[in-house]
């Protein structure tokens, strides 16, 4: 029998998510996910008249393509997704994990010929600009135990984060996507933080369950050459299989001159990566109101209710602050009073206080509102377009 919850949620990715469209072909990609979840997306790929090409993947084996391929192992399997990928109007991809530290051996120049022959042209470069696509993550018992929730908790958890009600959490991000638009100074204020940065000029996207799933954020991207202070990011983070936690970043004219961690070797790795590896590629306000704290998974992990997060590295086209990199890593701060606090600034307003907005027009935001009466109504995109444009590449 199926679980009606995976059905609900198949029905979001492909109808709401991608808008798949009679004739079209949809690439879906599955990494440790079971074979009942990926015929449940196939089956609504098929019910709404596309074509569904499937890639079902392993952790285990990618890993060990990382370890024993060569530089030509990538260009090669980069030159043949990429004809895969140019077939497909649509791309859906869930990404399970039986172990979330699967790739935390693999050499880092290894990881860059990955990042180089095959993310880039496969997915930054062609699947993000070039289809309707949505990526999420997939529960499992090392995904709970990331969480540090019971296998059942967590499964009732994620499938009510995920099968939100997205249109209507479109509509409460207006008033914050236009308020971004008309700023331009930013100030972050938390224990050990004090940072300052203009995004003048560069488009707010609001996050709406299109793209990415679960959902709930506005991004932008600062001016590069505009952040000034130091920050301390108070959630743990996995990058590339490396765990790291208590990031603080010192920047001076957009670039960062001091990076510590728990692995600050490894965090000073990443950032040398290349020239864009230093600068911020992005600045995001996070306000899921069912995601409270942090589970080492970005795409639930930076929507968490009163957080910000900012990524290093590369900045995506449609808020473009010229900024590019292999890299983009996303890293988060908590601001909720239980996490100790702090403030954001536009301009000479504070807007948020302890993780609660607290300037009229964006009290829509606050937990109690997203989860109670109804919204404003969602802004229409235009025609044959998608109202944002996150990347999930990297994740």
């Amino acid at each position: 029998m199926k679980d009606p919850r995976v059905v609900k949620l198949a029905k979001t990715l492909v109808n709401y998510s991608c808008r798949v469209q009679p004739g079209e072909k949809v690439l879906l990609e599955a990494f440790d996910v079971s074979p009942d979840v990926v015929g449940a997306i196939v089956e609504e790929i098929a019910a709404a008249g596309g074509t569904p090409l499937v890639h079902v993947r392993q952790n285990e084996v990618t890993r060990a393509l990382l370890t024993s391929g060569t530089e030509d192992t990538w260009k090669a399997h980069g030159e043949a997704d990429l004809a895969l990928m140019k077939q497909a109007q649509a791309y859906i991809g869930l990404r399970g994990s039986l172990n979330v530290a699967e790739m935390s051996d693999v050499p880092n120049a290894k990881m860059q010929w990955y990042q180089t022959h095959y993310m880039q042209p496969v997915h930054f470069k062609r699947r993000i600009t070039n289809t309707k696509w949505c990526v999420l993550r997939w529960p499992s018992p090392s995904f709970a135990q990331q969480a540090g929730m019971s296998t059942k908790a967590f499964e009732d958890f994620y499938f009510d984060v995920c099968t939100m009600d997205y249109a209507k959490m479109a509509g409460a991000m207006a008033p914050l996507r236009d308020l971004m638009g008309k700023t331009d100074r930013v100030r972050i204020k938390a224990p050990d933080t004090d940072l300052s940065m203009s995004i003048k000029g560069i488009p707010a996207i609001p996050c709406v369950g299109d793209m990415n799933i679960p959902d709930g954020e506005v991004f932008t991207a600062p001016v590069k050459t505009s952040v000034n202070g130091k920050i301390r990011f108070n959630a743990p983070t996995i990058y590339l299989g490396s765990r790291s936690q208590d990031v603080r970043l010192e920047f001076r004219n957009g670039k960062v001159v001091n990076a510590t961690s728990s692995d600050t070797k490894r965090l000073n790795e990443i950032l040398d990566s290349d020239e864009g590896g230093r600068y911020l590629g992005e600045f995001a306000i996070g306000f899921h109101p069912l995601i409270k704290r942090p589970m080492l998974d970005i795409l639930f992990d930076e929507k968490i209710m009163g957080s910000l997060h900012m990524a290093l590295g590369n900045s995506y086209d449609i808020a473009d602050n010229g900024n590019k990199s292999k890299i983009h890593w996303d890293l988060v701060l908590i601001q909720t009073a239980e996490a100790g606090g702090g403030e954001i600034w536009f301009d000479d307003r504070c807007i948020r206080r302890d993780g609660r907005f607290i300037v009229k027009e964006l009290e829509c935001l606050n937990p109690e509102n997203l989860l109670g009466g109804p919204a404003p109504a969602a802004p229409k995109p235009a025609a044959g377009k998608k109202p944002s444009a996150k990347a999930g590449a990297r994740r």
